[in-house]
């Protein structure tokens, strides 16, 4: 993982007692968190406490964490970690009780609720990884996907590049955006879920 200037910065002042760089933190990565849950079908309660858990455990390691830019990755190992912890703890006996989901009416309002919240973490991931492109990539990005769909050639003329990079252009800033953690972290996820 390439060093993140701006994480660092947001750790140390994390560490010194900054809310604003530990909210920025918690802002930052609670999608990569979260995609990790979902990647292990962890129910909306479960991914809610493996979450505490993981923000807790960083709290208590902040102080002792070596590589500051290295977070996301020591986040989503966590996570990761917790999550196998939840499964486990849950394939335990249970004491007998009421059925979950009896309740058709309350499972489709569940799957439908839980689908939202995927959705709005993906848009917020991507949101997260768009943030980090360069402004040259970013107004690319923007008049491809802008409707209805702008021409190759108002593209070429407003960004000032010949037609033939546009192409290339675009692959350079997707191939950037899946490398964000947060993407990669939606992509690991959706490739431990179909297996």
């Amino acid at each position: 993982m390439r060093d993140d200037p701006l994480v660092a910065a947001l750790v140390t002042g994390a560490r010194h007692g900054d809310k604003q760089a530990w909210d920025e933190l918690v802002e930052r990565y609670a999608p990569l968190i979260w995609s990790i849950c979902r990647g292990y079908q962890l129910s909306r309660a479960d991914a809610e406490d493996v979450g505490q858990s993981v923000w807790l455990r960083l709290l208590d390691q902040l102080a002792a964490l070596r590589n500051p830019a290295a977070l996301p990755g020591w986040l989503a190992t966590t996570t990761q970690r917790e999550c196998g912890r939840v499964r486990r703890a849950a394939r335990r006996p249970q004491p007998p009780g009421p059925v979950p989901g009896a309740d058709s009416a309350a499972d489709n309002q569940t799957w439908v609720a839980e689908q939202e919240l995927l959705r709005a973490e993906r848009h917020a991931a991507l949101r997260e990884a768009f943030r980090h492109l360069p402004p040259h990539g970013q107004r690319l990005i923007a008049l491809l996907i802008q409707d209805p769909p702008a021409p190759y050639a108002e593209i070429s003329a407003k960004l000032g590049i010949p037609v033939g990079s546009i192409g290339p252009n675009r692959a350079r800033c997707l191939d950037k955006l899946r490398q964000h953690p947060a993407i990669a972290a939606l992509i690991d996820a959706g490739a431990v879920s179909r297996k």
